[in-house]
């Protein structure tokens, strides 16, 4: 769908927003990343909202991942999103209630594939299970996915290849992307845009933040 996966920065880690995203992001703001977002606890509504905010200032792209598992914590999440004036609410099971509501509401929706659980999360399912969920969901008219890859418990590689070149839609591959050997592999895959959070607060892509962030954009312009 692209020349290359564009990065998502999640200021995030173990699936939970850290305290000090605002001060990140600050520091951050010049970096290469057009991509931002976080997930939808533990932060206030009014720190989101502040934040969020800032990041379309700055000429960002704005993502709130929701990971949640049933129909009213999904809606929540999904209400939480268009408060915060995000541009797309990645995350959540399907459901027509919230495709419904990001449709009236303008937001672009990404919703999970598989049989998602837990938190972190994981994934379980086939991969023509997932690919035939996705392509229903596309029938419906949601923008794209949110698949998690590395946190599939059978092969991640053979799923993020089929269901990228299966799936005619954008399809971001979320969770666990911690080495330049998976960057390689995303290449090889060519989704739309993959996410990383905790893998830069554990200096996995060099030693500051932003130099992790503009270290991985380059890479991937390679």
């Amino acid at each position: 769908m692209n020349d290359n996966p564009k990065l998502i920065v999640m200021l995030t880690h173990n699936d939970k927003t850290v305290d000090n995203a605002y001060k990140i992001f600050d520091q951050c703001k010049d970096s290469k990343a057009k991509f931002w977002g976080f997930k939808e606890e533990p932060l206030p509504i009014d720190q989101m909202k502040k934040l969020y905010a800032y990041m379309k200032k700055c000429g960002k792209t704005t993502i709130l991942e929701v990971v949640a598992y049933t129909e009213e914590k999904c809606l929540e999440g999904a209400k939480k999103a268009v408060e915060c004036g995000c541009d797309i609410l990645m995350g959540t099971k399907f459901f027509d209630s919230v495709n419904e509501f990001c449709k009236e509401n303008n937001l672009k929706y990404m919703p999970f594939v598989g049989r998602v659980e837990g938190r972190p999360s994981i994934l379980k399912g086939t991969i023509d299970e997932m690919v035939n969920e996705a392509n229903i969901c596309l029938e419906k008219g949601v923008y794209g996915f949110d698949l998690l890859g590395y946190r599939y418990t059978e092969n991640a590689t053979e799923l993020n290849k089929e269901f990228v070149s299966k799936v005619k839609a954008p399809v971001c591959i979320a969770g666990s992307i911690n080495s330049y050997k998976r960057l390689d592999e995303l290449k090889d895959a060519n989704p739309w845009t993959f996410t990383i959070g905790g893998a830069f607060f554990e200096n996995k892509f060099g030693e500051s933040f932003n130099e992790q962030i503009n270290n991985v954009c380059d890479y991937m312009e390679k």
